[in-house]
Parts: C-alpha cells; structure tokens; sequence
C-alpha cells in the first residue's frame, strides 16, 4: 500500500463522515491546546514550568488508557499515538523487556532517549520503559527536536525525552482492582489503595501491586512472572513545606525470542513461528538454541523525594534527592558452542535541585543535576555447553565494561510574553567524568580459570563535556492560531563499550602487534550532538484542530563503524569497529490532525514523513560503501497513526490503525523490509457510581485484527553493513479485563 493512497483514503473517509453529520456550533473558547473527546482530554501542549511557548505534548491520563492493556506496562506503547513515534515489540503484550525498537524522528531511542520521573534520570544505561505500572502515572511528557533545558536531565535526550508525571496519593480514600486474560495465556492483576488524608498530619499515601504473566508467542518458555509494587507518601509540614516519597519496584524474568536473518524474513510465511529449540539435541554446536540458555531477569528498585519548599508567593525551591538500582543477568547462546552470561548491575545516586521564580513579568528556572554512577559490576563470563546439556565454567569474558562516572550538569531557562508574543530560553552544561579502569583477561592454569591482570585492558580517566542552548518564540494570532518556531540542541553521551572491548579481546594478539591497547579505541569516542529546528503550527477551529510541525535536524559524532587497515580478522580483512565521526542530516512533517464531526465522534489522523539520510559513504574492511544521500537503516519515510473514538451512552469503540513504510536492514539498502499496515480494535464499556462502586470499566481489545505477519524489531546500528536481526511482530490476539474503583 503506497503512504499517498494511504493519506488519500484517510481524507476521503472524513469526507465522507464530515457529509454525513452536521458540524457542531461554533463555541466561543480558546481550544489550541487540546484533542477533546466528549469533554475529556487526551493530549494537551506540555507545560512545564517556567515555559511560554509549548513545543511539546502531554500525554492524558485519558490518553494513556487510549493505549490499552499492552500500554499499562510499557511507556513506549503509550506515548505512540503521538506522531513521530515508531514503537515496535517483539512481543504480543510488550512485556518483553529489551527486545523492542523505538524510534523518535528516525532517531533510536535506545540508548538516546532520556526519561524521567517528576524530572529525576531513571536510567544511566539502557532504557526501562518496563519497570512501571502506568495506572500509577497522571501524565506522560514527550518533547521530540528542541528541547527546554530542564527537561530531559541526565545522560541524553538526542532521541527525544519523556517525563513521567506520578498519580500522587489522593485527598479521598479509593480502591482501585482491575483483572485481565488474553491470548497466550496473558493474566495481569492490579490493585491500588489510596489512603484519603490521614488527620492530624494530613498524611497521605498510596500502595499499588501488579502481577503479569504470559506465555511466549511462539515456541517455549514464558514471558514472567512480573511483579511490581509502587508507594507514594505525601506529607505537609506547616504552610511552606511539603515532602513526597516516591518508591517503584520491579522484577521480571522471561525467555527470549529468536531472531531471524534477511533470507528467513523474505520467506516469513514459513519461518514466521521459528523460535528456539525446546529440547536439548546433544550436539552442542546445536544447543546454543535451546531456549534455556536463552533468558533474561531484571530487577529494579528506584526511590526518591521530592521536597517542596515555598519561601514566597512567587519563589519555590525544588530538592528532588534519589537512588536507583538495575540488576540485570543475561544469558545468550553462542554458535561457538557456548553460553555466555551477562551480569549488569548498575547503581545510581543523585540529587536535582531546582529554583522558580517570577519577577517584572519574566519566569525563570535553575537547576543542577548531580549524580554518581557506578558501573563497575558490568561483566561476562562463557560456559562451554556439553552432549548432556550441562554447562561448564570457561571463566571471564568481559571483567569490568566500565568504572564509576560522575555527572555535573548546572541548567537555566527564562521566558516571558510580550502581548501575544511569547519567548523563552535556556542552557545546560553538561560534564560527565569517568573513572579509570584496570582490565583482566581469563587464563587457563592448571584446567583452572583464573583472573589476571592485563595492562593493555586498562583505560585512563576520561571527561566528556557539552554546551546545551535552546531558545524559541511564539505568536498568537487569535484564539484559535498560533504559530512557533524553536531551536534546540540535544546530545547523548559514549556508549555501546562492550563491543568495542569484545573485539579487543577477541583479536587481542593482532591489535597488540600492530602497537595499539584498547585505550586507543576507546579515544574515538565522543559525546554525540543533534541541532534541531521545528516551525510549527496549531489550528483549532469548529470541528477541527490541525498541528502541522515542519522540522530539520543536523546530526554529527554518531556512533559509526569505520575500518582500520592496521589490524586485520581471522578472514584476513581490515578490523572494523564503531567510533563517534559520523553525520547525518533529516527534514521532515508531522502532521497531527484531529476531526471532532460530532460530540460523539472523533477522527483523528497523525501522517509524518520523515527524510533522515547518511551524509557520506562508509569505509568497510577497505571498502567505500555507497551511502551518501541514503535513507537510514530502519528509518520509514512514511508513518500513520490514525483511528476513531465513537461513543454512545457508556459504550466506547476504538479503532485505529498504524502504518509502517517501507524501510532498509542495511545501510547499503540491499535488505529491503516491505510496508505493513496493521489495525486494532478496543470496545470499552465505563458505568460511573453504580452503587457502592466509583467506577466499572469492562474491555475488550483485539490486537492486529488481520493476523498480518510482519516484521516488528530491526536490530543493528544505525550504520549497519551486516549482523542486522530480525524479530516476527505478534499475531492476532485478544485481552479483556475488568475494573472496579471504590
């Protein structure tokens, strides 16, 4: 199906409707900032504070439950009505973990995306989109392109950045249960008990659970057990002071699923269920796919505060103090015959402190991030797989991926309005140190491994910095139009260490004898950058609301593979490895558009056309590659989401639809992964205060209604020449649940 047949059907169909039904009348109201759905919001501009002109979009509590079932455990499936946003899973309920693929503007998400609760970083390394129940959320901020200085604190935000706004204790005392079944096996159980205000300290406090399992898909094993617990305390001291507690915990094991190669997914018809092996063969060359030897456990345990101190009317100070704990253990097979084990064990302290105020009609935000990271408890050991399926210990592979980092980041913003002007504009500064580390490599003494030290391996301290400006302005030309324009830059600090150090190691001898350490890779690396220009505009009036956002983005320091002739492969060909000299550049529209034909009824339908390309040919194992002027891998020009909301009395009917264009595993374009289009339909029944009840909700959503097989997850980076995996999207499935609050 071709993206312009696509539009055209979309717009024939409002005409067709827009024909059918009267228009409401014109009320006197200013309605730029919302989508409205019979009196509800679903997305508004997001305002945080000390800003004047709204570049980005708040996700509703409305909105969020707009996701479905397969949105209450994942922030990216709830923030992907929004245009602009790829989200694809592996999975049928998006449990699982890290095996999924986001993409904000063409940009990858992972690792380039910040997110955050109530402004506090929630990760140092990769993303967890998982860990939380979003029953537990008010609202979901997403900035794409520009970003205020802020938002979006922490390692990065060049792929965007996501603000998590908690559903805070509630004044009233309230129960909250909900029960869910699906395909597959799919059960997930909430509750959430809200203790009203507690005198005579007027405390308040909530306590959630959450447990969800599923089996796989395809092939053995589970997705689960996962168990969630989350608390919130609030408590005022005197007129001037409030603290909040905040408290999320998260565990989660699952088997993975199995990647396909280009040639499988050109046939997916007959390897669209191929998945890992449930018995052991006895040939280990083989059993590297026994699903066993393929899972995944996580644990994360995150706590903060907030601390409100109000010393004037117009002045209030912001102490947001926190800890953060990701255990991760990783187990992959190998062709080699092995088992390798990742241990990922990453602990965060920090504190952000915050100062607003107004004066002579300007509003103005400082801020200052500090945090300590310690990564020293990254690391691989190998098992060698034996006939009887048993493993046996080859020792270390990866000791220590890291040291201890240490972030500095001091920011401000200030903004005012003018008449119908508004303007504002901010800096960050950002100063990351990272600490020396020592390297050990595995040796074999007496049929033992043991763990030596290995000089080479060793890497010197390390300081990245960076410069964040941005700045916009905004005009209101009636109540009903308003255009801007705002310049952001964004950036994400090094990553993607284990392959680097793999490939050492691998190669150890040959990188030795041409006189380089790993030392001398790791100094290709450097903060990545992005400038971003967007011009938007926003259009309400009568029956419509149209947001059309024109944006340009420069990027450069990307992670790129790049060829060094002095080493050479087992094969005999120039070594290849990442370092950050990479460009690219992109121009593009989103266009979000919202049709209110009756009170009743809602269409709304968010095209963006996206054209990210590479800036110039790559050099791989000797040779130039012909990539200037080409589309990023992964990177679709076209993207739709679009669907309605109709309701009548307490019944509710979504459907909605997503297309995916065309797009490329390689950044050559020799693997071409098609188009698909695929559609989902929610039935919702929402009964208000029937008896002793606040609310009963009963669901039915039924999840890629055609059984279309497509490919979901493209996994390589953005330069990728060859090693790019794929995953299957998830067949036809079906959930329903039912809900009572108290």
């Amino acid at each position: 199906m071709k993206p312009i047949r696509v539009v055209n059907l979309i717009f024939i169909l409002f005409i067709l409707f827009s024909g059918c039904f009267a228009y409401p009348e014109e009320k006197n109201e200013a309605l730029l900032e919302e989508i409205v759905v019979k009196g509800e919001k679903l997305v508004v501009p997001a305002k945080e504070a000390s800003e004047t002109v709204y570049t980005g979009n708040e996700i509703t509590k409305k909105g969020i439950e707009l996701s479905g079932e397969k949105g209450k455990t994942n922030v990216f499936e709830a923030i992907s009505i929004l245009p602009g946003i790829v989200f694809e899973s592996s999975d049928s309920n998006n449990l699982a973990t890290e095996q999924v693929n986001i993409r904000i503007r063409g940009v990858r998400a992972q690792p380039a995306t910040g997110i955050t609760v109530e402004g506090i970083p929630t990760t140092g390394g990769p993303l967890r989109h998982y860990i939380y129940d979003l029953e537990n959320f008010e609202t979901i901020s997403v900035y794409k392109g520009a970003i205020p200085s802020d938002f979006g604190t922490g390692v990065g935000n060049r792929g965007g950045a996501i603000e998590l706004k908690p559903l805070w204790a509630d004044e009233k005392f309230g129960f909250k249960i909900s029960q869910s079944a699906g395909s597959f096996e799919y059960r997930r159980t909430f509750f959430r008990l809200d203790s009203g205000k507690i005198n005579p300290l007027n405390t308040k406090f909530s306590v959630s659970y959450s447990f969800t399992q599923e089996d796989k898909w395809k092939g053995p094993g589970d997705i689960g057990p996962r168990n969630n617990f989350n608390i919130t305390v609030t408590q005022p001291l005197g007129q001037y002071i409030e603290i909040k507690l905040w408290g999320n915990f998260n565990e989660i094991k699952h088997y993975k699923y199995r990647y396909l190669s280009y040639p499988e997914i050109k046939d997916l018809k007959r390897y669209y269920r191929t998945d890992f092996n449930e018995e052991i063969t006895g040939i280990p060359a083989q059993d590297y796919l026994y699903y066993k030897f393929n899972r995944e456990k996580h644990n994360d345990k995150d706590l903060f505060g907030l601390i409100t101190i109000k010393p004037a009317e117009k002045i209030k100070i912001l102490l947001k103090p926190y800890i953060s704990d990701n255990k991760a253990l990783f187990f992959d097979g190998r062709q080699n015959g092995t088992v390798q084990k990742t241990t990922r064990d990453i602990e965060r302290k920090g504190i952000v402190s915050e100062i607003e105020a107004e004066f002579a009609g300007i509003k103005a935000k400082a801020g200052y991030l500090f945090e300590k990271e310690d990564l020293t408890k990254i690391y691989t050991e190998n098992y060698r797989i034996n006939s009887n399926g048993s493993l046996s210990y080859l020792g270390y592979g990866i000791f220590s991926s890291a040291g201890t980092y240490t972030i500095n980041s001091p920011y401000i913003k200030i903004s005012g309005t003018h008449g119908n002007l508004n303007w504002q504009a901010g800096i960050k500064y950002f100063h990351d140190r990272e600490s020396a580390v020592k390297g050990y490599l595995t040796q074999i003494v007496s049929g033992n491994p043991l763990l030596v030290r290995a000089p080479d391996l060793d890497r010197t301290e390390k300081t990245y910095e960076v410069w964040i400006p941005n700045a916009g302005l905004s005009y209101l030309f009636s109540e009903n139009l308003e255009a801007y324009i705002s310049y952001g830059k964004t950036f994400r600090r090094p990553y993607n260490y284990m392959a680097l150090i793999n490939l050492y190691t691998n190669l150890r001898a040959r990188f030795q004898s041409a006189g380089l350490k790993l030392e001398d890779l790791f100094n290709g690396l450097d903060i990545e950058s992005s400038d971003n220009l967007d011009v938007g505009l926003r259009f309400r009036k009568d029956f419509v609301e149209f947001n059309p956002v024109f944006f340009l983005s420069k990027h450069k320091n990307l992670l790129t593979t790049v060829t060094d002739p002095r080493v050479t492969t087992l094969a005999g060909v120039p070594v290849n490895y990442p370092q950050n000299i990479g460009k690219a550049k992109g121009y593009g529209m989103e266009l979000g558009t919202n049709f209110f034909v009756l009170d009743w009824l809602t269409f709304y339908v968010n095209p963006v056309y996206n054209h990210l390309v590479y800036n110039s040919d790559i050099t791989y194992q000797g040779k130039t590659l012909s990539t200037k002027g080409k589309q990023l891998l992964d990177v679709p020009k076209w993207t739709i989401v679009s669907g309605l909301i109709m309701k009548y009395k307490d019944f509710e009917v979504i459907p909605q639809m997503r297309y995916i264009g065309k797009r490329y595993g390689d950044c050559e374009h020799n693997e071409e992964v098609p188009s698909y289009a695929v559609f989902d339909l929610k039935l919702n029944y929402v009964k208000e205060k029937l008896g002793m009840l606040k609310a009963l909700k009963l669901s039915l959503e039924l999840d890629n209604i055609f059984d279309k097989k497509h490919v979901s997850v493209i996994n390589a980076m953005d330069d990728s020449i060859t090693g790019t995996t794929y995953y299957a999207g998830a067949p036809f499935t079906a959930k329903a649940s039912i809900s009572f609050a108290f």
